[in-house]
């Protein structure tokens, strides 16, 4: 009995220890040392085979109202949001592939279980209209996938995330600006803040302050030792990393 409560209390421990660690996200998949382009499939296929905790990607809405995967507002050279998805397939990844419709990528994801996906809602350039339209056109697409617990939406725009909780009250949404309190983002009923480096260094008090008000902390981009001990330090949730391999040595390092 003695040796079964012992053997109880270690795993306890263990699982405790795991739920604290700083997770892994992989921004734009992994690409920097695999050879796979940022946010084409390839690049989260191989974050999904580093088993890391998440893969972020970045949605742009087309002309036509098509949602497409890639971090920049042109595509190659071809304007995202003022050409149809016809248009974009003109160019391809250097590895041979078309851009990604956000639908067909969710597929790719959904097809395991382990890795979160990570789904950056860009800014629309042609105003806060077309933004709120993608937004929206976003959450339609998560619903018909059924991808509840298995994606989370990050923005940059207010409004965007204001958008999304109003019509979805269980998405898990947080906010990527850096201008928010953590007291304004638990107002909102946002799930948490995804600031940079700079901004989290300047304040690093809002990553204790919205932990205890039970809001998810996250930090883009991080991707030196140094910087990643630092916030491995302060405990906080999440670090997104060009660097996954890096960032995971330096996780378990001894």
């Amino acid at each position: 009995m003695k040796n079964l409560t012992t053997l109880l209390l270690s795993m306890l421990f263990i699982n405790l220890v795991a739920a604290q660690e700083s997770k892994i996200i992989a921004h734009r998949g992994a690409w920097k040392n695999t050879n796979a382009p940022q946010n084409s499939i390839a690049s989260l296929q191989e974050a999904i085979k580093q088993k890391v905790w998440g893969s972020e990607f970045d949605v742009h809405m087309t002309k036509d109202g098509i949602l497409v995967v890639n971090h920049d507002n042109d595509f190659y050279g071809i304007d995202i949001a003022t050409s149809t998805y016809e248009q974009l397939l003109a160019k391809k990844h250097p590895n041979g592939e078309n851009i990604a419709t956000a639908e067909e990528y969710l597929k790719e994801g959904l097809r395991q279980k382990k890795t979160k996906l990570i789904y950056e809602l860009k800014t629309n350039r042609l105003g806060l209209e077309e933004t709120l339209k993608s937004a929206e056109l976003s959450l339609a697409l998560l619903k018909r996938l059924k991808t509840k617990n298995k994606v989370e939406i990050i923005a940059f725009s207010w409004d965007a995330c204001l958008k999304l909780r109003s019509l979805d009250k269980a998405l898990k949404i947080h906010y990527l600006n850096g201008d928010k309190t953590p007291q304004a983002l638990k107002e909102a009923s946002l799930s948490g803040f995804d600031y940079n480096t700079n901004t989290l260094k300047k304040s690093p008090n809002w990553i204790k302050e919205a932990q205890s008000l039970g809001l998810k902390t996250n930090v883009w981009t991080v991707n030196t030792q140094d910087d990643m001990e630092y916030f491995i330090g302060h405990k906080i949730h999440y670090i997104t990393t060009d660097e996954p391999e890096l960032l995971n040595t330096t996780l378990h390092k001894k």
